[in-house]
């Protein structure tokens, strides 16, 4: 698969699928369990899975001392905060509204992204950003019908979605290291943090059958999820990554369906539209000019296939390898994404 936009958006519909599936079982899973609880519990088993998913050092370049500040942010952000103010509005908010609210986060990536990275938001980007907007609206105004409870659980909701789409962002100068080392660091100090949170504040614990449940759905939906989602930041940036993985809250609301939720109004289909609107009108963007390459020098995982790796091995390796290594000075046209080498100003 030599297309990055194509390899990245796989991976991050990949990456979708996995996390989508995983709200409402969150919910019907996490039921009459404490926020903090439920959150340690995804993150343990996002934990084992990062653990199992490591490369060797020859394969992928490994975390360094430097991106202690930026994991702990990520911790802080994505495996606290995140998945806290999820479960605690998941058990106050229908699961599909809530799943539709979560595509929010692909809002707040791109413009994170564009602010932090400089990431290219194109009039078409812009239009879809508005019709994200409009959607998460619509789904509001629908819980405010419903009652305050309702309505606090869909706000929860939304602060979930701010606080991934930093740590969306935040990750995206981790998305170069070993995915499998970022997610069991970043999974196990978020399950260590909430879990001392949880005894702090003496949450129920939880019986076998729902621990076992969280664990493989955090295993799957937070490691496995997250560890694809790297993998397509590193192809082609946070704000495409962010938007292909708004395909998440759809798959999930469907699914949420599937397991019995029948609070489907006009207003929550009417706000679904509107969101699926802007998450196709983002996928449609296209980008391509001639573009400078200044010297650099860093590493990653790359093979020599890709026109941008032209150094040399004596013997040279198959496939992909890591290790560091330098870029001569380059002027070329192509069609790209905001990935490791493409970072240059508009």
């Amino acid at each position: 698969m030599n297309t990055p936009a194509l390899r990245g958006g796989l991976l991050a519909l990949l990456a979708a699928t996995l996390f989508g599936v995983s709200t409402p079982l969150v919910q019907y899973l996490g039921l009459g369990l404490g926020p903090l609880t439920t959150a340690a519990l995804l993150y343990a088993g996002a934990a084992l899975a990062g653990a199992l998913l490591r490369k060797g050092r020859q394969q992928e370049a490994r975390l360094r001392r430097s991106d202690g500040w930026r994991l702990l942010a990520v911790v802080v952000f994505g495996a606290v905060v995140g998945p806290v103010a999820l479960a605690w509005g998941l058990q106050r908010t229908s699961g599909a509204s809530a799943s539709l609210m979560l595509t929010l986060e692909a809002l707040f990536t791109a413009l994170l992204a564009w602010r932090l990275y400089r990431e290219t938001l194109g009039a078409r980007v812009w239009v879809a950003m508005a019709l994200l907007l409009a959607g998460g609206a619509v789904l509001v105004l629908d819980q405010a019908r419903l009652g305050g409870a309702q309505l606090a659980g869909l706000l929860a909701v939304l602060v979930a979605t701010a606080a991934w789409g930093m740590d969306n962002t935040l990750s995206r100068a981790l998305a170069e290291r070993d995915p499998g080392q970022v997610v069991l660091v970043k999974a196990a100090l978020g399950a260590t943090v909430t879990a001392l949170l949880a005894l702090a504040f003496a949450e129920p614990a939880p019986a076998l059958a729902a621990a076992a449940g969280l664990l493989a759905v955090g295993a799957t939906g937070y490691g496995l999820s997250l560890r694809f989602y790297l993998l397509a930041q590193r192809a082609f940036g946070a704000a495409r990554t962010g938007s292909v993985f708004a395909f998440a809250p759809f798959i999930g609301a469907v699914f949420a369906l599937a397991l019995g939720d029948r609070s489907v109004s006009a207003w929550m289909g009417a706000g679904g539209l509107l969101m699926l609107g802007g998450v196709l009108l983002h996928l449609m963007e296209s980008h391509g000019h001639a573009h400078n390459h200044t010297a650099m020098d860093h590493e990653h995982a790359h093979d020599h296939a890709d026109g941008h790796h032209t150094h040399t091995h004596a013997p040279t390796p198959e496939g992909t390898h890591s290790h560091p290594h330098h870029h001569e000075p380059l002027e070329h046209a192509h069609p790209h994404v905001p990935d490791a080498h493409h970072l240059h100003r508009h």
